[in-house]
Protein backbone atom coordinates (compact mmCIF):
# COMPACT_ATOMS: atom_id res chain seq x y z
CA UNK A 1 0.00 0.00 0.00
CA UNK A 2 1.44 3.34 -0.98
CA UNK A 3 -0.48 5.33 1.64
CA UNK A 4 1.44 3.80 4.55
CA UNK A 5 3.68 6.20 6.40
CA UNK A 6 7.45 5.90 6.31
CA UNK A 7 7.37 4.96 10.00
CA UNK A 8 4.90 2.12 9.37
CA UNK A 9 6.94 0.80 6.46
CA UNK A 10 10.15 1.01 8.50
CA UNK A 11 8.71 -0.71 11.58
CA UNK A 12 7.07 -3.43 9.50
CA UNK A 13 10.32 -4.09 7.67
CA UNK A 14 12.44 -4.01 10.87
CA UNK A 15 10.08 -6.32 12.79
CA UNK A 16 9.98 -8.73 9.88
CA UNK A 17 13.74 -8.64 9.25
CA UNK A 18 14.65 -9.02 12.91
CA UNK A 19 12.65 -12.25 13.13
CA UNK A 20 14.63 -14.07 10.46
CA UNK A 21 17.27 -16.77 10.95
CA UNK A 22 19.77 -14.48 9.20
CA UNK A 23 19.23 -11.79 11.85
CA UNK A 24 19.75 -14.32 14.65
CA UNK A 25 22.91 -15.64 13.00
CA UNK A 26 24.13 -12.07 12.44
CA UNK A 27 23.63 -11.24 16.10
CA UNK A 28 25.45 -14.41 17.16
CA UNK A 29 28.35 -13.56 14.83
CA UNK A 30 28.61 -10.06 16.30
CA UNK A 31 28.72 -11.49 19.82
CA UNK A 32 31.36 -14.02 18.74
CA UNK A 33 33.48 -11.25 17.19
CA UNK A 34 33.10 -9.19 20.35
CA UNK A 35 34.10 -12.17 22.50
CA UNK A 36 37.09 -12.93 20.27
CA UNK A 37 38.29 -9.35 20.71
CA UNK A 38 38.40 -9.80 24.48
CA UNK A 39 42.06 -10.82 24.67
CA UNK A 40 43.02 -8.03 22.28
CA UNK A 41 41.49 -5.47 24.62
CA UNK A 42 42.55 -7.34 27.78
CA UNK A 43 38.90 -7.84 28.75
CA UNK A 44 38.79 -4.17 29.77
CA UNK A 45 35.80 -2.33 31.12
CA UNK A 46 35.52 -0.50 27.80
CA UNK A 47 35.37 -3.85 25.97
CA UNK A 48 32.51 -4.91 28.27
CA UNK A 49 30.83 -1.54 27.94
CA UNK A 50 30.66 -1.92 24.15
CA UNK A 51 28.46 -5.04 24.32
CA UNK A 52 26.39 -3.74 27.23
CA UNK A 53 25.67 -0.41 25.55
CA UNK A 54 25.02 -1.98 22.14
CA UNK A 55 22.59 -4.58 23.41
CA UNK A 56 20.79 -2.06 25.61
CA UNK A 57 20.26 0.33 22.70
CA UNK A 58 19.10 -2.42 20.35
CA UNK A 59 16.74 -3.85 22.97
CA UNK A 60 15.29 -0.41 23.75
CA UNK A 61 14.60 0.34 20.08
CA UNK A 62 13.26 -3.13 19.30
CA UNK A 63 10.65 -2.85 22.05
CA UNK A 64 9.08 0.13 20.27
CA UNK A 65 9.43 -1.35 16.79
CA UNK A 66 7.83 -4.63 17.77
CA UNK A 67 5.09 -2.96 19.81
CA UNK A 68 4.18 -0.69 16.90
CA UNK A 69 4.03 -3.67 14.56
CA UNK A 70 1.95 -5.71 17.01
CA UNK A 71 -0.45 -2.82 17.59
CA UNK A 72 -1.16 -2.58 13.85
CA UNK A 73 -1.50 -6.36 13.54
CA UNK A 74 -3.89 -6.54 16.51
CA UNK A 75 -5.98 -3.69 15.11
CA UNK A 76 -6.21 -5.43 11.73
CA UNK A 77 -7.26 -8.71 13.36
CA UNK A 78 -9.93 -6.92 15.41
CA UNK A 79 -11.29 -5.22 12.31
CA UNK A 80 -11.42 -8.51 10.41
CA UNK A 81 -13.20 -10.21 13.30
CA UNK A 82 -15.62 -7.27 13.56
CA UNK A 83 -16.40 -7.68 9.86
CA UNK A 84 -17.11 -11.38 10.38
CA UNK A 85 -19.32 -10.67 13.38
CA UNK A 86 -21.16 -7.96 11.43
CA UNK A 87 -21.72 -10.29 8.49
CA UNK A 88 -23.24 -13.10 10.54
CA UNK A 89 -26.98 -12.86 10.85
CA UNK A 90 -27.35 -14.08 14.44
CA UNK A 91 -24.05 -12.74 15.78
CA UNK A 92 -23.95 -10.59 18.88
CA UNK A 93 -22.83 -7.18 17.54
CA UNK A 94 -22.00 -6.07 21.09
CA UNK A 95 -18.86 -8.24 20.84
CA UNK A 96 -17.33 -6.01 18.16
CA UNK A 97 -15.36 -3.76 20.50
CA UNK A 98 -14.44 -6.04 23.38
CA UNK A 99 -10.84 -4.82 23.34
CA UNK A 100 -12.05 -1.58 24.90
CA UNK A 101 -13.66 -3.22 27.93
CA UNK A 102 -11.98 -3.68 31.29
CA UNK A 103 -10.98 -7.11 32.57
CA UNK A 104 -14.03 -7.48 34.83
CA UNK A 105 -16.41 -6.97 31.90
CA UNK A 106 -14.41 -9.41 29.76
CA UNK A 107 -14.51 -11.99 32.56
CA UNK A 108 -18.28 -11.66 32.79
CA UNK A 109 -18.71 -12.19 29.03
CA UNK A 110 -16.26 -15.10 29.02
CA UNK A 111 -18.14 -16.75 31.91
CA UNK A 112 -21.36 -16.50 29.89
CA UNK A 113 -19.73 -18.21 26.91
CA UNK A 114 -18.26 -20.90 29.16
CA UNK A 115 -21.77 -21.56 30.52
CA UNK A 116 -23.16 -21.74 26.98
CA UNK A 117 -20.40 -24.15 25.89
CA UNK A 118 -20.98 -26.39 28.90
CA UNK A 119 -24.71 -26.43 28.18
CA UNK A 120 -24.05 -27.29 24.52
CA UNK A 121 -21.77 -30.15 25.57
CA UNK A 122 -24.42 -31.55 27.91
CA UNK A 123 -27.12 -31.39 25.25
CA UNK A 124 -25.05 -32.41 22.20
CA UNK A 125 -25.51 -36.12 22.86
CA UNK A 126 -23.40 -38.96 21.52
CA UNK A 127 -22.49 -37.30 18.21
CA UNK A 128 -21.06 -34.08 19.70
CA UNK A 129 -17.47 -32.93 19.87
CA UNK A 130 -17.12 -34.21 23.44
CA UNK A 131 -17.96 -37.70 22.18
CA UNK A 132 -15.71 -37.39 19.12
CA UNK A 133 -12.30 -35.92 20.02
CA UNK A 134 -11.15 -36.11 16.37
CA UNK A 135 -13.63 -33.45 15.24
CA UNK A 136 -11.74 -30.42 13.98
CA UNK A 137 -8.42 -32.26 13.83
CA UNK A 138 -6.67 -32.03 10.47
Amino acid sequence: MSNRSLFNRLTTWAASASGTPAASIGAAVLVAIWAACGPLFHYSETWQLVINTGTTIVTFLMVFLIQGSQNRDACAVHLKLDEIIGALRHANDELMDLEHLDQAALDKIRDEYVRRAEKARRTSGPGGIAANPDVGVT
